[in-house]
């Protein structure tokens, strides 16, 4: 389940990462970000903890000390970075989870749900132990409506009149919220990031949805590759007190 997506190109040298028009990233050498959720039988997670745990997890990685400067993923965030943004989300339970939580990477977990994020990987260089997980097909509900968003942290908007799996979703949400790492100072990252990545990610009602649209804030359009046609998806809006996305930093 690759999932691309639009960021503007004055955003990203060598053209955005996300448009599906062909740019400079298309001839670098492609990876892409590994997600694996949990979703045991008797005891899947809520579609809603599922999708915010997959951008936190997105968020967590691009944070971390091994992802930054000589780390040891540093390399690889940096060649991702460098090509089309790619994420793939998978779900694996019992020893399927087991065996991936051996891997080098980082487990985010939420109310209930658990994902875990690895350093990206060539496109066509899975780890076995996850290139066998299942990609389609990963569907979760929300046993109740999900509570009013906090007006106080950034909300990811899912575009009301897109249907996605929650897999698609996940990746999604994780496109939005790096996007939102993006707009921010230095500063402002570590407040989010030691605040704990405060995030929710809520369906837009239509009328919403469309001012969001000309709203100015970060927009994940994906390239239509998988499940759905080329498009908007996401809006990010960023809170007004961990992550402040500025009116003039807004593309």
């Amino acid at each position: 389940m690759t999932q691309d997506a639009s960021v503007p190109d004055s955003a990203a040298p060598g053209g955005s990462p996300f448009r599906s028009a062909r740019s400079g990233r298309d001839e670098a050498p492609q990876f892409v970000l590994p997600l694996v959720v949990r979703i045991e039988r008797a005891a899947p997670p809520a579609r809603t903890d599922a999708l915010e745990t997959a951008a936190r997890a997105v968020l967590v990685m691009l944070s971390d000390e091994r992802s930054v400067g000589d780390g040891e993923w540093a390399r690889a965030v940096r060649d991702w970075q460098d090509a089309r943004i790619r994420k793939v989300v998978r779900r694996a339970r019992g020893a399927e989870w087991r065996r991936a939580q051996e891997l080098p990477g980082i487990t985010v977990t939420g109310k209930a749900a658990e994902v875990r994020v690895f350093p990206p990987v060539p496109l066509d260089g899975w780890p076995k132990e996850l290139a066998k997980l299942q990609v389609s097909g990963t569907e979760l509900d929300d046993p109740e409506p999900p509570a009013a968003a906090d007006p106080g942290a950034p909300v990811l908007w899912l575009n009301p009149g897109v249907e996605m799996s929650a897999g698609k979703a996940m990746a999604q949400a994780g496109h939005g919220a790096q996007l939102a790492w993006w707009e921010l100072s230095g500063e402002e990252r570590v407040a989010w990031r030691d605040a704990g990545f405060p995030l929710a990610v809520r369906t837009a009602d239509p009328a919403r949805w469309q001012e969001l649209l000309v709203s100015g804030l970060p927009l994940v359009r994906d390239a239509g590759f998988t499940e759905i046609a080329p498009g908007p998806t996401v809006v990010t809006e960023g809170g007004g007190h961990v992550c402040p996305l500025r009116p003039e930093r807004r593309p």
